[in-house]
C-alpha cells in the first residue's frame, strides 16, 4: 500500500514538472506497442497538460506489415504437404481474401508457435513435409530466427526455410523525422528494441532533426519520466537521446545479438503499411541462405496491394489519426471482426484503445 502511494505520489510530481516545462503545445510519439498497450491501460493522457499530445507511430510490427507480405503469407500456406507456422497475432490478420485462420479453417496446415525454434521442431518431426516460419518483428525477434537458422544450416536441414518480413526501426523513425505532415516534437523509444540496439542507432534525430529522444522502460512511471525529459529537452534546446531505462539496456545494446544479425541478413528497402517504401528497413537473409528463403524457394512474389477499403490503420501508424477517427472503429471494426491489423494484434493502438476505455484520448 505504500509503495502504491509513492508511487503516485512520484507520479503527480512527474506531472506537475511537465505542466511546467512544456511552455507550448508539444507532441510526442511512442514507437512500440508494449509502449502503446501501457499508456492505454494506465490512462496516462489523461493526466497530461492539454497542451501535450501524445500519439501512437509504427511499433506494432504485426501492424506494419503490409498487405502485399499478408497476401503472400496467405497464397504460401495454401499449398499442400506444407505446414505453415507462425506467431498468434499474424493469424486473424486480414488479408485482400481472407486471413491465415480462414485458411485453417478450411484445412490448411497453419500452426501457432512461440518461437522460430519450434517452427524448426516441426520440421525435424515431419520430415516429409516442407515447414515454412513467417518472421515477423524487429530487431528484438530477428536474432532469434537468424539463430534458428544458422542451426538448421548447421543440421543441414532441408524442409525448412523462413518467409522473412523483420523490419528495423531506425530507418521508419528516419521517415517520420522528416515528414512534413507529421511535426514530432519527441520520441519515446521502444525499450525492447534498444535492448538490442543500444543508443548510438538513434542519434541522428537529435543530431539532424533537434527531436528530442528518450529510451524509457514500461511502468507508467517510466513513461513518464519519459515525457518530462523529453519536455526538458524540448524547454532547453538540449536535444540527445536519453537512456532512462538502464536497468535492461546498455549504451551499446547486446553487440552478440547485432553481430548474429549482420552476420545472417541484408538490410534491404522494405514496405511498410501506411508508410510505403523505406529505404534500407528491412532484412532479407544473405545469398549463402538463399536456400532458406521461402520466397525464393517457392518462387513466391511479394505484390504491391492496396489497403483493405475503408481501413484507417496506415494513418494511425502514422499517428496522423487516433483510433477514435477512424470511421470503422467500434462499428464495422472490433477485435471480434478486425477490418485492419491494428484491431487485431494485442499491440496495436486500435485494439488497445477498445479494450482499455478510450474515454482518455
Amino acid at each position: 500500500m505504500q509503495a502504491k502511494v509513492m508511487l503516485k505520489s512520484k507520479v503527480k510530481l512527474l506531472c506537475d514538472a511537465l505542466g511546467v516545462l512544456a511552455d507550448r503545445p508539444l507532441t510526442f510519439m511512442e514507437v512500440c506497442g508494449t509502449h502503446t498497450v501501457a499508456i492505454y491501460r494506465s490512462g496516462l493522457r489523461s493526466l497530461l497538460p492539454n497542451n501535450v499530445s501524445l500519439v501512437s507511430g509504427p511499433g506494432c510490427p504485426v501492424c506494419v506489415t503490409d498487405q502485399g507480405e499478408v497476401d503472400a503469407a496467405i497464397r504460401l500456406a495454401g499449398r499442400r504437404n506444407l505446414i505453415f507456422a507462425t506467431y498468434g497475432d499474424m493469424l486473424r490478420v486480414p488479408g485482400t481474401r481472407g486471413s491465415l485462420q480462414n485458411l485453417r479453417a478450411g484445412g490448411a496446415d497453419v500452426r501457432v508457435v512461440r518461437s522460430c525454434d519450434e517452427a524448426l521442431k516441426l520440421a525435424l518431426e515431419n520430415p516429409t513435409k516442407e515447414v515454412v516460419f513467417l518472421g515477423v518483428g524487429f530487431e528484438t525477434t530477428a536474432p532469434s530466427t537468424a539463430a534458428v537458422l544458422l542451426e538448421a544450416a548447421d543440421r543441414k536441414i532441408e524442409n525448412f526455410s523462413i518467409l522473412c518480413f523483420h523490419k528495423l526501426v531506425p530507418p521508419a523513425l528516419q521517415l517520420l523525422a522528416g515528414s512534413k505532415e507529421l511535426k514530432v516534437d519527441g520520441f519515446i523509444l521502444p525499450g525492447h528494441v534498444s535492448v538490442i540496439l543500444g543508443v548510438a542507432p538513434y542519434q541522428f534525430l537529435p543530431r539532424d532533426f533537434n527531436i528530442a529522444c528518450a529510451i524509457a522502460g514500461f511502468e507508467s512511471v517510466d513513461i513518464m519520466e519519459g515525457i518530462v525529459e523529453l519536455a526538458r529537452q524540448v524547454r532547453y534546446k538540449d536535444f540527445k537521446v536519453s537512456l532512462l531505462y538502464a536497468r535492461a539496456v546498455k549504451p551499446e545494446g547486446n553487440l552478440l545479438a547485432q553481430k548474429i544479425i549482420r552476420n545472417v541478413f541484408d538490410e534491404v528497402d522494405a514496405r511498410w503499411r501506411g508508410l510505403g517504401e523505406i529505404k534500407k528497413s528491412g532484412l532479407r537473409l544473405k545469398p549463402e541462405f538463399s536456400r532458406f528463403d521461402a520466397a525464393k524457394k517457392f518462387d513466391l512474389r511479394i505484390e504491391e496491394v492496396p489497403l483493405l477499403p475503408g481501413c484507417k490503420c496506415g494513418d494511425v501508424l502514422m499517428g496522423k489519426i487516433t483510433p477514435l477517427e477512424c470511421p470503422l472503429f467500434g462499428k464495422r471494426c472490433n477485435p471480434d471482426d478486425p477490418v485492419g491489423p491494428c484491431m487485431v494484434s494485442s499491440e496495436g493502438s486500435c485494439a488497445a484503445c477498445y479494450k482499455y476505455s478510450y474515454k482518455v484520448m
